[in-house]
């Protein structure tokens, strides 16, 4: 995982995270930067390749920015998916809540006291948008089949500044498919 502070300006921060992400893969990889390219493609999910001595590697990316606070996920071995969210009191959050989260999150977010559902708003939100990008998917409105395969991923709370909330998605734990 790859973090950026500083960037406002979403332009700047996606500049500022792709070079991150060329940075790290040319350290993990030994491999110079003019061999790494990244591609972006609009509306699906982006990936670097890396022109190794051994051909093309493919490394799957999941990228996310709000506020001054841009992340990167990197994998080799399959999707992944991350999602920051800015923690702020959002006053129409129970139709939101409704629309995209779905009623059992949204019952749970009710019975929160006032003080404590910006922070559980914006958690709920960022495993959602985590859980979508490990599919590959856009941000879409909640529904029960719709939503039933996003709940195989595994998903990570991570340790941000202060004021956000963001989480990590990951392929389900291989010890709970054994049964």
């Amino acid at each position: 995982m790859i973090g950026i502070q500083g960037q406002q300006e979403r332009e700047a921060a996606r500049r500022a995270i792709r070079a991150a992400i060329v940075a790290e893969l040319a350290l993990l990889s030994s491999l110079p930067r003019q061999r790494i390219a990244l591609h972006t493609p609009e509306g699906q999910v982006p990936y670097a390749l890396l022109d190794t001595p051994d051909g093309q590697r493919r490394v799957h990316l999941a990228i996310s920015h709000d506020g001054a606070l841009s992340l990167a996920a990197l994998s080799r071995r399959g999707p992944v998916g991350i999602d920051v969210t800015l923690v702020m009191d959002i006053p129409d959050w129970e139709a939101v809540a409704r629309d995209y989260l779905g009623p059992a999150q949204t019952a749970a977010l009710a019975a929160l006291p006032a003080a404590a559902r910006a922070d559980a708003f914006a958690r709920a939100w960022s495993e959602r948008e985590a859980r979508l990008k490990y599919f590959g998917r856009e941000l879409v409105e909640w529904s029960e089949d719709g939503d039933r395969p996003l709940a195989a991923c595994r998903c990570l709370p991570l340790a941000l500044p202060e004021g956000y909330a963001g989480v990590l998605a990951l392929p389900p734990d291989p010890d709970s498919m054994r049964s």
